[in-house]
């Protein structure tokens, strides 16, 4: 009897070139989650089976990359653009099998550069540069974790302040907790408090009580550090 691994190939469509090619997914029940951060990312009880370094399909004839939040229909001239700007610069690269962080990241590095290009939801984009700087986190990379974070809570701030987040299932109870959150991690206590505490306002109509609870906390987290700082 043949083992049955973590890791399966898939076969992809690339909507830009319209070329086939293969790409390594993780089969769900391999995939154990320990725990989330306060920013959603999931803490797995493996390193190597995290489905997030998957995430990104990297086409190996264009270079196209992409994740299933892509609007899959490409404005005839974006087209155009990403053939100038990414697949005449295309350099092949195979990116379909098992990959490491360092691998990842570069995936969603060109997912982001290509999102930008066809003009992507903000919402979608700073999706990208949140798991960018969650890879980071998992290495260590503390400085470019955070520069990372901060590209993705502007995309974030664009999408709510555009209503850009509609039609998607990002809630915008969750969008606002979220942008609070990163703001906190990046040591932004201002921003942080005001985003929280438009979080505690939707409470009477929200019907994510967790989202408000986790906010909740947070505030008052902050208000008790605050209250230390100030008596130093």
């Amino acid at each position: 009897m043949t083992e049955v691994t973590p890791f399966f190939q898939r076969n992809i469509t690339c909507f830009h070139c319209g070329n086939d090619f293969k790409t390594t997914k993780i089969r769900s029940r391999f995939v154990k989650i320990k725990e989330h951060d306060t920013d959603f990312c999931p803490v797995y009880q493996s390193d190597e089976i995290n489905p997030i370094l998957y995430n990104v399909n990297v086409c190996v004839h264009c270079g196209f990359s992409f994740t299933d939040d892509f609007n899959r229909y490409i404005v005839p001239v974006l087209k155009d653009e990403l053939d100038n700007k990414v697949t005449k610069h295309w350099k092949q690269q195979d990116y379909g099998n098992e990959r490491s962080y360092e691998e990842a990241i570069n995936t969603y590095k060109l997912a982001a550069y290509c999102a930008q290009i066809k003009k992507e939801k903000k919402l979608t984009i700073a999706g990208l540069y949140l798991r960018t700087a969650w890879l980071y986190r998992i290495k260590n990379h503390t400085d470019q974790e955070h520069r990372f974070m901060n590209m993705a809570v502007n995309g974030y701030i664009e999408a709510y302040l555009n209503d850009d987040f509609t039609g998607t299932s990002m809630s915008e109870v969750k969008l606002l907790y979220l942008i609070a959150e990163i703001h906190r991690r990046l040591g932004n206590f201002d921003q942080a408090v005001s985003y929280f505490s438009k979080v505690i306002e939707k409470q009477s109509t929200s019907v994510e009580p967790k989202i408000i609870e986790m906010a909740r906390e947070q505030w008052y987290e902050m208000r008790e550090e605050y209250k230390s700082m100030k008596t130093v």
